[in-house]
């Protein structure tokens, strides 16, 4: 059995010195000569720096890394995010408020009293929004707080939370981890051509300099030309066009207005005629995007979308075009070489899926590293089926967003709202909670990334209607009661016992200065 020792990485960017830092925290070169982890990367191509929210996930693998929050807050422009709030994705532009709904991080507090069936069935309860009812959180956002109190531990806090991040200047945190702690080595040059062998093995990689550079394994974060997978494997792509119609996005960085200006805790996706807008609060900038489908609008017409949204023509030159390749890899992982980041696979940035599925998989992948060459049949076939299913399972909550919107002001919205762009599976689960709650039973695969707290707050965020047929007990009102009056009391110490989110990020900042010089 030929051992497996060498592993080479095409490409670095986010998705790259990840998996980087997945594999070699694995199988740990550091300590084990005979294995070498080498990510070659082009100089000539920078990183895109569009997925700029994470999930709670995140926090999970910088400590898992043994990267500290301190160190990652105060490298990588970080902002704390509780959620991502969805404006005027229910309602038409003409409504007279503006309508919006919360997708928390905290799970919502149903157990052991659950609130959803009196809020289905009672009218006055029904005036407040679900997730003002199962959460603190809601009301921490708007009232633009962080999610930790100073005295916080690392990766703690009163609520589950995530970040927002500078692209850029996390792909560099995680290429200075993974070469000087992790034992990654790194070359700069731009690959040309896979040599294969007579099974369709990959024997070497040909660069653009006649250097070859030789390896067992091989790890395809190319982008979306696949490099590997695709153009030298023969992998084939599964588009999923036909499901999320968006296949374009326009991206600008906009400077606040005033150097101290409040910074919103949460990402926030606002509906258009065409597609939607994302909104990320950094310290010194936000990042702004827009999400549309070619097919539906020019990119003219889209350009001035975004523009109308930050109030500034000035800023037309700095808008970036990023075309969207929607779908994944039927098979990522084929012989000895297995995709990740853009080359397995993308999906709009709806919920921040990007850094979700480059991490999850990566890890997957590390986890199912084969040691010799006659384990790789076996993991591949498990890996191939796993990730599929992530695939598809994500796509569907992406959707749902669509599919639920009463939005009827162009061709898009109506035809994402046509019950035939669904898949059977998401066709099946929403007649199933036309009569039911969600529930954990409702999720088949336990590796299904958005679950039932996910499609609660997304649901009934959206005014979803379940015709419960059974009124809930007449005896839970005092515990109804005592859960408004327990909101009210959260929200009041939180009030008193959180400072402000750019002061929170600052005290950080500076105890990690006073460490250093101390």
């Amino acid at each position: 059995m030929k051992e497996i020792s060498k592993v080479v990485i095409v490409g670095g960017g986010t998705a790259g010195w990840i998996a980087a830092c997945h594999i070699a925290k694995k199988l740990n070169p550091n300590e084990n000569d005979n294995i070498s982890i080498t990510l070659l990367d082009s100089p000539d191509i920078p990183t895109i720096g569009v997925g700029e929210g994470t999930v709670p996930v995140i926090k999970d693998t910088l400590k898992y890394f043994g990267i500290k929050e301190s160190d990652f807050i105060g490298q990588c422009d970080v902002t704390f995010k509780h959620s991502i709030k969805f404006v005027n994705w229910c309602h038409n532009p003409s409504a007279v408020e503006e309508d919006f709904y919360h997708h928390l991080f905290d799970f919502p507090n149903i157990r052991p009293f659950d609130v959803t069936p009196h809020w289905l069935l009672n009218k006055e309860l029904a005036s407040k929004k679900y997730a003002d009812l199962v959460s603190v959180q809601s009301y921490i956002c708007e009232k633009a707080l962080p999610p930790k109190r100073l005295s916080d531990k690392e990766f703690s806090g009163l609520f589950n939370y995530a970040y927002h991040l500078d692209a850029g200047k996390f792909t560099e945190l995680l290429r200075q981890h993974a070469i000087h702690k992790l034992g990654v080595k790194n070359l700069k040059c731009n690959v040309t051509k896979a040599n294969l062998n007579e099974e369709h093995f990959i024997e070497s990689l040909e660069l653009d300099n006649g250097e070859r550079v030789k390896g067992d394994f091989f790890v395809d974060c190319s982008g979306f030309q696949s490099l590997l997978i695709e153009q030298s494997l023969g992998g084939k792509f599964i588009d999923k066009g036909s499901e999320l119609l968006a296949d374009t996005a326009l991206a600008v960085q906009v400077d606040y207005d005033t150097p101290n200006a409040t910074i919103k805790p949460y990402t926030t996706s606002t509906a258009q005629k065409y597609g939607w807008i994302w909104d990320i609060g950094l310290t010194t900038r936000r990042g702004i995007g827009y999400v549309y489908s070619s097919k539906y609008q020019t990119e003219e017409s889209a350009r001035s979308t975004l523009l109308n949204y930050i109030e500034d023509s000035k800023m037309l030159s700095q808008v970036r075009k990023l075309p969207m390749k929607v779908g994944y890899q039927q098979t990522p992982w084929i012989n000895n070489c297995v995709a990740m980041g853009l080359s397995q696979g993308f999906v709009e940035p709806l919920e921040a899926t990007g850094l979700l599925m480059f991490d999850v998989t990566a890890r997957m992948f590390a986890e199912a590293f084969p040691r010799d060459v006659e384990n790789i049949k076996l993991r591949q076939k498990r890996f191939n089926e796993d990730v599929t299913q992530m695939w598809e399972s994500t796509t569907d909550f992406i959707k749902l967003h669509y599919y639920l919107s009463k939005r009827d002001d162009s061709a898009f919205w109506i035809d994402n709202r046509n019950e035939n762009s669904l898949s059977n599976e998401l066709k099946e689960k929403l007649q199933l909670w036309r009569a039911k709650i969600p529930s954990q039973f409702d999720f088949r695969s336990n590796l299904d990334l958005f679950r039932v707290s996910n499609y609660l707050y997304v649901l009934y965020g959206m005014n979803y209607y379940t015709h419960l047929s059974i009124q809930p007990p007449s005896g839970e009102a005092s515990a109804l009661s005592k859960l408004l009056e327990d909101i009210q009391k959260g929200v009041s110490y939180c009030s008193n016992n959180l400072r402000g989110h750019r002061e929170t990020l600052e005290h950080i900042k500076r105890s990690v200065v006073h460490v250093g010089q101390k």
